[in-house]
């Protein structure tokens, strides 16, 4: 393109050997094909070698860009989808463990229960690993709230107990393991 000056302003003018002539099969082809180049809010010209660039590029193996845009909403759509499972799941989960908390916290509530009781693995691998906690460490690393008042009640006497044979013994605010 070149560039000519006329009173002050500068004007291009169209290279001939860049022009590229296209008739349309019909009025109405015409007519849609500038429908759908205003929808886009691009010249005519501008929408049919955008629409050619995306012809060759699929011929080289690239997607058209509005199959992505619609891959990805398909995506999107499945993504929420598989989260409000996932949540559903995680609430079912937790409440399948709350459960199994207090069911195993069961024999320490029990003020004269009789036969073996099983302790925390959980609890003594954690006391094993720290070598001392305090009550609140314990609690947390065994996820258990401490307004569950039961199942409070139920690690304290298992930490008595442990205490009672030697495992641990009871150190300020904490506990620490002897083995």
């Amino acid at each position: 393109m070149k560039v000519i000056s006329i009173s002050g302003e500068d004007v291009v003018k169209p290279d001939r050997s860049r022009y590229i002539w296209v008739y349309a099969n019909s009025r109405a082809q015409k007519e849609r094909w500038q429908a759908l180049a205003d929808k886009t809010k691009t010249p005519l010209s501008t929408w049919c070698i955008s629409i050619i660039e995306e012809r060759l590029a699929e011929e080289d193996g690239f997607q058209p860009r509005r199959k992505l845009i619609k891959d990805m909403e398909t995506l999107k759509t499945e993504n929420k989808t598989l989260r409000e499972d996932l949540k559903q799941k995680e609430i079912v989960l937790e409440r399948y463990e709350g459960e199994l908390k207090r069911y195993r916290a069961q024999p320490f509530q029990a003020v004269d229960y009789r036969g073996m009781r099983r302790y925390s693995k959980e609890l003594v691998d954690f006391l094993k690993a720290r070598g001392h906690a305090d009550s609140y460490r314990i609690l947390e690393a065994l996820g258990i709230d401490p307004r569950e008042s039961e199942l409070v009640k139920a690690v304290s006497k298992q930490l008595e107990e442990l205490e009672g044979y030697g495992m641990i013994k009871a150190e300020g605010k904490g506990w620490q393991w002897i083995g």
